[in-house]
């Protein structure tokens, strides 16, 4: 099942993405929540419900609705920093004995075809390609075997990061959490659907050129250690998001580096989840000092 969060006809509410048109379970089934945090804090019935309701629910075309952040403000945001081997070797460090966690801030979530912006600050802008999964119950101390059970599902992140910002100190948050700088989606594949998230192609392009090809299977610290890992310090929640590092290609790591420029367009592609594609913008010259509440 592909769970989206989308807007169509001025109104926001998930659905159930099935080929080329979504359920809208506003209608199919509208004692669920319309809001995907709250769907999945609902647990194991509102999943059943959504099944259900799919079967004979009122379906959208794909193409007349606006998919957004499958979660819009997911209660945390968790990188993992140097994950492949083949990415620690392009940056010239150790390979990591633990997993290195760090925070991506929530107001960097963006849609997955949302823009990207060059902040003003720098132009040291990169990507990087990486699966994500979601946590789809509240837990701790989960060991490895029973990891796969709190997943809800996995989606595409680009964990977009200000490479001066984020190396001139050892904690990584400023420079991984600008704003607009966490696409993900398309949409939430649940755990039945992707049954093995560690054999998965995944490719990401700028422009036309391809600049990552790797698979999940050579991560270091996999779905299930790292959860193990996390939920040891802190209880996980419905609705946080972890991506799982990102392989070879970024742009910082090729000779020259090929950073981002306004008009570049960067789509990521996780085999048995879908893509997201974002177009990098400048920082507009209006960005209010203070944001509406």
């Amino acid at each position: 099942m592909k769970l989206a969060t989308f807007t169509h006809a001025n109104a926001t509410r998930i659905g159930i993405v099935e080929e080329d048109e979504v359920v809208d379970l506003a209608q199919s089934a509208p004692d669920l929540p319309r809001d995907m945090l709250a769907f999945l804090e609902a647990g194991p019935t509102a999943l059943e419900a959504a099944l259900r309701a799919a079967s004979g629910g009122p379906r959208i075309p794909l193409a007349e609705v606006q998919l957004q952040a499958p979660i819009r403000r997911p209660p945390k945001f968790l990188g993992i920093g140097l994950n492949y081997a083949d990415h620690v070797a392009e940056t010239g460090a150790k390979t990591p004995e633990h997993p290195i966690i760090f925070n991506k801030q929530s107001t960097c979530v963006v849609g997955p075809y949302d823009p990207i912006q060059l902040p003003r600050v720098s132009q040291l802008l990169d990507y990087e390609g990486e699966l994500g999964f979601v946590i789809g119950r509240r837990c701790r101390h989960v060991s490895r075997e029973d990891a796969a059970d709190v997943i809800a599902g996995f989606l595409v992140v680009n964990d977009v990061s200000v490479r001066d910002w984020q190396l001139r100190v050892h904690t990584w948050t400023m420079g991984k959490s600008f704003d607009t700088h966490g696409p993900i989606g398309p949409w939430i594949v649940t755990s039945d659907e992707l049954r093995d998230p560690h054999v998965l192609g995944l490719r990401t392009w700028v422009n036309t050129e391809l600049r990552q090809e790797s698979n999940t299977k050579e991560l270091i610290f996999d779905c299930f250690a790292l959860i193990e890992h996390i939920s040891t310090a802190f209880t996980l929640e419905p609705g946080d998001v972890i991506a799982t590092g990102t392989p070879s290609g970024v742009g910082i790591g090729t000779k020259p580096p090929k950073l981002l420029q306004v008009g570049d367009v960067v789509r990521i592609e996780i085999e048995g989840i879908g893509a997201i594609e974002n177009p990098v913008i400048a920082e507009p010259g209006d960005t209010p000092r203070r944001l509406p509440s």
